[in-house]
């Protein structure tokens, strides 16, 4: 043995490595494994894992579904959230935010999900008298605003049901997916954005679109609170405003990486 694989060996911390070998198989397959499986796919007895799972679902990292399945919940993107990829996210959003409202008139915002709610991270104000803006830090509801249908719409089933969890866990309102809610969700991707009336103030009509990763998952929603300006000639139709919306989603989503391909 090399003295660089003594020294590897020696500060080796097994249960760590355990715990982070189910988390990465974990994040790799949808629907979840079995504690069998799980044993299985990394070569060991499934004895092995009973306490670090238990202690993964104690800790909110792994959640058990339908009995004797284990999946990863959203705790580690909530984290990830935390860091410096969000704030930098909102860093490259904002010029493309700014433009958006110069071209469409209107007001918008950017918002993630983060440990049950979705929540804007930036905002940008309407260039004129005339606009809806929400207050950076806002947390909003999931079930009844467009940021929180699209941030839904484009994930996984698992992902979705993870989220309702963590927003009713959280103290937000019931769980509301019922099938026709899942049709809705499914309606907006196929549209690849959503549109419905504000439920917060009337006269407003939110438009909302995924800022996506290469593998179609949605990081961010980007909306725009449209409101019809009758005292500003020229100032684009909701039609309009939907394209450049799509447009602008489209370039903060090349830059979030979603060109590229995530078999590369």
């Amino acid at each position: 043995m090399t003295e660089a694989e003594h020294d590897q060996d020696r500060y080796r911390a097994p249960a760590l490595d355990k715990g982070l070998d189910i988390l990465e198989l974990l994040a790799g397959v949808d629907g979840g494994l079995t504690q069998a499986e799980i044993a299985k796919r990394l070569d060991r007895s499934p004895n092995e894992f009973y306490r670090m799972l238990d202690r993964l679902v104690r800790r909110g990292y792994v959640a058990r579904l339908d009995g004797d399945r284990f999946a990863l919940t959203l705790k580690l993107f909530g984290l990830a959230q935390m860091h410096v990829p969000t704030r930098r996210l909102a860093s490259f959003a904002m010029p493309l935010m700014r433009e958006l409202g110069e071209t469409s008139r209107q007001a918008n915002h950017l918002v993630v999900y983060d440990r049950g709610n979705p929540v804007v991270i930036a905002q940008q104000e309407a260039p004129g008298y005339w606009g809806i803006s929400i207050r950076i830090g806002s947390r909003v509801g999931l079930f009844d605003t467009g940021s929180g249908h699209v941030l839904l719409a484009f994930r996984s089933k698992v992902a979705r049901a993870m989220m309702v969890s963590e927003h009713v866990g959280s103290g937000g309102e019931g769980d509301h997916m019922t099938p026709a809610f899942e049709a809705r969700l499914n309606q907006v991707v196929a549209r690849g954005y959503e549109m419905m009336p504000s439920a917060q103030t009337a006269g407003v009509i939110n438009v909302t679109a995924p800022i996506v990763i290469a593998d179609g998952t949605a990081i961010a929603a980007l909306t725009v609170p449209y409101i019809t300006l009758i005292n500003t000639p020229g100032a684009p139709d909701i039609t309009n405003t939907i394209q450049l919306l799509l447009a602008t989603a489209k370039r903060l989503s090349d830059l979030a990486g979603a060109g590229i391909s995530s078999e590369a």
